[in-house]
């Protein structure tokens, strides 16, 4: 896919190069929020993890989140089209950064460009019902909660099925 740069004052959301390796592990690596919430993120996270997310999902755009004025590397959010016009969005942040509005402002970004698209005329996602943080971010991104999917995903780390929040957001609905 062709990666667009999409930015506001403060972040820059780019392609993920090579060179993101080191730090995508240092990210990832042992933190407890993402290793709670994302289990399908292994752990311990390696250099070769890193190199395989970079080399991308097929059908997903993911882009790094970005610091604008140092470079450094703030987290990742991801954009997929699933089908019939819906595209799914999935993101994380390095721990450093969670609490600073980051997170919300690369789901906005996201959000507008994918709404823009042309081909989408829904997005949404999905987030674990006890992952208040994460819930949060869409609702300030104005994602709207369409109900709770009761027991839909086995967590082979917490070995149990967990429910997960549903959010939209539609054309008519972007800030």
């Amino acid at each position: 896919m062709t990666e667009p740069l999409l930015s506001d004052q403060s972040l820059i959301l780019r392609a993920w190069r090579e060179a993101d390796a080191t730090e995508i592990v240092e990210c990832i690596d042992g933190d407890i929020e993402i290793t709670k919430w994302l289990d399908q993120v292994p752990q311990p996270y390696t250099l070769e993890d890193a190199r395989a997310y970079i080399g991308g999902l097929l059908g997903e755009q993911a882009f790094a989140i970005t610091d604008a004025g140092s470079g450094g590397v703030l987290g990742s959010i991801g954009f997929g089209a699933l089908n019939d016009g819906v595209g799914e969005i999935g993101y994380w942040i390095r721990a450093e950064a969670r609490g600073s509005g980051v997170a919300t402002r690369a789901l906005v970004l996201v959000s507008r460009w994918a709404l823009r698209r042309g081909d989408v005329a829904r997005v949404q996602l999905r987030a674990e019902v006890g992952n208040v943080p994460s819930r949060r971010v869409a609702e300030k991104a104005g994602f709207q909660l369409e109900g709770v999917l009761r027991s839909a995903h086995w967590s082979p780390r917490l070995e149990r099925r967990v429910d997960w929040a549903m959010y939209s957001l539609l054309p008519g609905e972007i800030a």
